[in-house]
């Protein structure tokens, strides 16, 4: 397996590593909040640390759905995020132009699960010379991933990450395929896991999965790291979060 460099953490060579941060950024300072908190827990504990938030959450299920700050003023809270605590930083991106621009002020890029096939932005996304992490698509099997790999490092990827974050199983529920993760491990890229967002329920309002949802990510998160699992991937609640916004998706 490649280790792959972020900022000045490696994932993939040894210890487990957490992604995490707020689903979207909605103010400065709460990402401030998020970011000093998550980074004195790892730090106590020895975790490598990456913090995430989205500018725009593209794929919203609800149009009224509040998406993030846009480009520009997101970028410029990941740019404080980045200096003021000194921990690499990542964000999606949903179109090949943002990729250049955003390369700029974080350490990591994120492709969305339903756009993980798109070669445009694959490219885009490998020739800025930032690591790649790619959410595996709920409708690909595992192995289908390896062509993901492959697009991204023919292209020049620096260092390329697999996010499982579950499979379709019937309308709108997700599960996870344990027996995959080594499959997709099996490509050279460290495995990133979901542990909520894989057990959640696409297009569902948030009370009709509020019970089961906590439950099967903790779970989730305990058998990971032991099915070649190299980092963890969480979004934090937040006033916003699913688990208070109805009509909501994160793909």
């Amino acid at each position: 397996m490649q280790a792959v460099a972020v900022g000045e953490m490696v994932i993939g060579a040894g210890a487990l590593g957490l992604i995490a941060g707020p689903c979207v950024i909605e103010s400065l300072e709460l990402c401030q909040r998020v970011a000093e908190h998550m980074t004195r827990l790892c730090q106590r504990l020895g975790v490598p640390y990456i913090f995430k938030a989205s500018f725009d959450k593209a794929n919203r299920t609800a149009h009224e759905s509040f998406r993030g700050r846009g480009l520009e003023a997101g970028l410029e809270v990941l740019t404080r995020i980045r200096r003021e605590f000194g921990v690499p930083v990542t964000t999606d991106i949903h179109e090949s132009w943002q990729a250049e621009p955003v390369a700029q002020a974080v350490d990591l890029l994120q492709i969305p699960a339903f756009l993980c096939r798109q070669t445009d932005l694959l490219a885009a996304a490998a020739r800025t010379g930032k690591p790649v992490n790619v959410k595996k698509g709920q409708f690909l099997a595992p192995w289908d991933a390896g062509n993901i790999v492959d697009k991204l490092r023919a292209f020049g990827a620096s260092g390329v990450l697999l996010t499982e974050r579950g499979t379709s199983f019937g309308y709108n529920t997700l599960v996870v395929d344990m027996a995959g993760l080594p499959i997709l491990r099996g490509f050279g890229a460290p495995v990133v896991s979901t542990p909520r967002t894989a057990c959640s329920a696409l297009g569902v309002r948030a009370s009709s999965r509020a019970a089961t949802a906590p439950r099967l990510s903790r779970l989730r998160a305990r058998r990971s790291p032991s099915a070649s699992t190299r980092c963890l991937w969480r979004c934090i609640p937040t006033p916003s979060a699913p688990s208070r916004t109805p009509r909501r998706s994160t793909p």
